[in-house]
């Protein structure tokens, strides 16, 4: 082989690994955008919800909820009292929901499913809600299947959830007794053009235990 072919193969292999794909470390830099560790990231999603120790665990929800692709009006829907320890616990009256996937969307929407022991999170990468690019995590090991979260990138509020073959859209943020919340959720199935489902929280009280 000649010298230059020699120098001209070492050209190549040296742009092979100065132009080579990012590496997994570069990859969640990206995605978590800025530099943030996923760790911080996290920290971030609960402070902008009060901290990890305001969060929901043990409450009791009034909710007011409407099948169809418009939104009932207060007088039109009446509103039921839940007692919830997600995602192990919804109950209605007397009776337990049982097996509802209901109570995983719940364990979301009040981060417990951030902080479990169990979930395994990844940074993937965000979607256009609301006109901004979100910041997102896919939650796995405690939730089958795996589970998107998608926050604000400013606020860093939870905005949207895509789980199963739904899609959770959250608005109407409030706060009661230290912990931040979307109270409105606006369900929709997966390449729908409308939604089919409205969910309100009305109010929620914190329980020290199940009754």
């Amino acid at each position: 082989m000649s010298i230059c072919c020699t120098f001209k193969c070492s050209l190549v292999l040296v742009a092979g690994i100065f132009f080579a794909g990012p590496s997994a470390a570069a990859q969640e830099k990206t995605a978590a955008q800025d530099g943030d560790s996923l760790p911080v990231l996290i920290e971030k999603c609960f402070a902008a919800a009060g901290g990890r120790e305001q969060r929901l665990s043990t409450f009791r929800m009034i909710e007011r909820y409407n099948a169809g692709v418009e939104k009932a009006a207060p007088e039109k829907s009446q509103p039921r009292s839940s007692v919830l320890q997600p995602p192990n616990v919804w109950i209605v009256g007397e009776k337990e929901r049982g097996s509802e996937p209901a109570k995983f969307v719940v364990w979301a929407w009040t981060l417990g499913i951030l902080d479990a022991p169990q979930t395994k999170l990844e940074t993937i990468p965000g979607i256009t809600e609301n006109g901004h690019t979100t910041r997102a995590f896919r939650a796995s090991g405690s939730v089958t299947p795996a589970m998107d979260l998608h926050f604000d990138p400013q606020s860093f509020r939870l905005v949207r959830v895509d789980w199963r073959d739904d899609i959770y859209r959250f608005s109407d943020w409030r706060e009661h007794d230290g912990a931040g919340f979307h109270a409105q959720t606006t369900i929709w199935k997966k390449n729908a053009v409308k939604p089919w489902f409205f969910h309100e929280v009305v109010s929620v009280e914190r329980l020290e235990k199940l009754p």
